[in-house]
C-alpha cells in the first residue's frame, strides 16, 4: 500500500471513530496543550484546506510565530463550527484535499494525523486502533527526518527504541526504550502522558527531552 492510500485509509478509520464521540468528550483537554479535542479536530480540517498565503498572513498577524498562528486559527474555527460539522468536512477533504493538504507529503500528514489522534484518545483514556502498517509508517519517517513540527528525530537520538507489539525497531547502540508503537509516537512527539507505559533504561533520559513547553500544536 503507498503512503497516500495509507493516509486515506487511516483517515477514513478516524473518521468513524471520531464519529462516536460525544459533545463531553469533544470538549475535554486533548495532549495538546492548551488545546481541546475540539480545537485538534478543527487543526486537522485546516491542515488539509489552508493555503499557503492564508497561512502566511497569520504568521505576521502573530509576531512570525507557527505556534501562535496555529493556535488562533484552530480555536477559532472550533469556536465557530461545532465537531459534526468538521467531521463533515474533513470527510470531504480526505478525498478532495486543497490549499497546502494537496501538495504536503502524505508521510508527513500521516504522522500528523495519527500523533493528533492519540492527543485525542490517550486523553480520554481510550485504546487506539490504528494499524501496525501505519504505525511503522509513522516512526520510521519521525526518527529518520528532521521535523520542525515533530521534534521525534531530537527526541529519538542516541537511544535504542523497540516497539513491543508490532515489528519496528530504531538504533543499536544506547540506552533502551520499549513500549507499545503508539506509545512510541506519542511520547517522541513529546507527549509527556505515555512516559509512565514506556520501559527500559533510557526513559529517564527520553523524559528529560520532553516538556510541555515543547509541544509543536502542528504536529
Amino acid at each position: 500500500m503507498s503512503v497516500r492510500d495509507m493516509l486515506r485509509s487511516n483517515d477514513e478509520r478516524f473518521l468513524a471513530l471520531a464519529a462516536g464521540l460525544g459533545p463531553d468528550e469533544w470538549a475535554r483537554p486533548s495532549l495538546c496543550d492548551a488545546w481541546t479535542n475540539h480545537d485538534v479536530l478543527a487543526h486537522l480540517v485546516i491542515g488539509y484546506r489552508s493555503g499557503a498565503g492564508a497561512t502566511t498572513r497569520e504568521i505576521i498577524c502573530h509576531g512570525g510565530s507557527f505556534d501562535r498562528a496555529n493556535t488562533a486559527m484552530a480555536c477559532a474555527l472550533a469556536a465557530a463550527r461545532s465537531p459534526e460539522e468538521l467531521l463533515d468536512e474533513f470527510g470531504e477533504l480526505v478525498y478532495r484535499p486543497r490549499g497546502l493538504g494537496r501538495v504536503f507529503p502524505p508521510q508527513l500528514l500521516l504522522g500528523d494525523h495519527i500523533t493528533h489522534e492519540l492527543d485525542i484518545l490517550f486523553a480520554l483514556d481510550r485504546a487506539p486502533q490504528i494499524s501496525g502498517e501505519a504505525v511503522v509508517a509513522v516512526l520510521n519517517t519521525q526518527v529518520a527526518l528532521p521535523n520542525p513540527f515533530v521534534p521525534a528525530y531530537r527526541n529519538s537520538r542516541g537511544l535504542r527504541l523497540r516497539a513491543t507489539d508490532i515489528d519496528w525497531a530504531h538504533g543499536d547502540r544506547g540506552p533502551l526504550v520499549e513500549g507499545r508503537g503508539v506509545e512510541l509516537v506519542s511520547v517522541l512527539g513529546s507527549r509527556p502522558r505515555m512516559l509512565s507505559a514506556l520501559r527500559g533504561d533510557g526513559v529517564k533520559l527520553l523524559s528529560s527531552r520532553i516538556s510541555p513547553s515543547r509541544i509543536r500544536r502542528g504536529g
